[in-house]
């Protein structure tokens, strides 16, 4: 049966449901069930006026309310946002959008052509190649990268700026804390869980690095838990990554910490590759040294969650067993 407490059933039952939601003097807020990319899933709730703020700011931010089309699980947060943007811009609504993930917008190459009709294409939910951004753009295609969580109702930062009355601060420590209308009311039965969540201030922290670049636009560097200790080393997966995705061969790649009774945690490399590339290979292409794999995992895919996220969970099993 399909339901907002939490959120399920297909597109066009949850659009029904939303269209009641939305019209409803006083409703209950509807809870989305997250991905568990890292073992952890949550569900997370989510008030009807946090979602308005969150898809009143994302119209204003595109140029004006439009129609969405759906290409996403209607179940998890990017897909219920565009069901109720849809909801909330109304039927006369004449721009048109989109919104992917980067492994969509990669295997829709094909077609991007096609994209360059929309008003905007938003791509969000992992980091997207600038190589890809920039083939796609020259076809004509009008990305607008996304970055935000099912805490915030989906994209709270388009292109590195904060949406109208959201607010990003960086720490010290370079991690990323959110504040503004668009933030969930916490963890369903998760007391606990909801106030660990939250800063003494009320700002979400959100496990993510990042910086301001010199344009003033944030930067995400990736996740707190991507920082991988290694024989006492601080190695910053996304860096290694990006190093090893430097190789002509490589079509995707997933650098993770895996537990090791000898380095504490091994750092290991998931690499799609075209040809078969050995340990000695990927090391070499890493600098320094000391960041370098440890062990290489060859896959013919990535293995991905509904949500089009990397299954992280998966892959430490399949270094693990390896």
């Amino acid at each position: 049966m399909s339901s907002l407490w939490p959120v399920s059933g297909d597109a066009d039952e949850i659009a029904a449901l939303l269209r009641d939601w939305e019209a409803a003097p006083d409703p209950e807020p509807l809870v989305i069930e997250t991905s568990g990319s890292t073992g952890q899933p949550k569900r997370v709730v989510l008030s009807r006026a946090a979602l308005r703020a969150s898809a009143d700011a994302t119209h204003a931010r595109l140029g004006g309310p439009g129609q969405w089309v759906l290409n996403l699980p209607p179940t998890y947060v990017a897909g219920v946002q565009v069901l109720f943007r849809s909801i909330r811009a109304g039927e006369r609504a004449e721009r048109r959008y989109l919104s992917l993930v980067p492994t969509q917008l990669v295997r829709m190459r094909e077609e991007w052509a096609s994209l360059a009709s929309y008003d905007a294409v938003l791509v969000g939910g992992g980091p997207l190649d600038p190589a890809v951004r920039a083939e796609a753009e020259s076809m004509g295609v009008p990305v607008v990268q996304t970055y935000g969580m099912s805490e915030t109702c989906g994209g709270c930062v388009y292109d590195g700026v904060p949406l109208d009355g959201v607010e990003v601060r960086i720490e010290p420590d370079g991690q990323v804390l959110v504040r503004g209308p668009v933030l969930f009311d916490g963890y369903q039965g998760e007391p606990d869980r909801t106030a660990a969540a939250f800063t003494a201030d009320g700002w979400l922290i959100t496990h993510d690095l990042g910086h301001w670049a010199e344009d003033g636009r944030l930067r995400i560097d990736g996740r707190v838990d991507d920082v991988i200790i290694t024989g006492g080393l601080k190695v910053p997966a996304r860096a290694v990554a990006d190093a090893v995705a430097g190789h002509p061969d490589v079509e995707a790649v997933e650098v993770l910490g895996v537990p090791d009774v000898e380095w504490g945690e091994r750092v290991v490399a998931f690499v799609v590759s075209r040809e078969p590339l050995v340990l000695e290979q990927v090391r070499d292409l890493v600098a320094p040294r000391s960041w370098a794999p440890r062990q290489v995992v060859r896959l013919p895919e990535l293995p991905r969650l509904a949500n089009g996220k990397t299954d992280r969970v998966l892959l430490r099993k399949l270094a693990a067993d390896e």
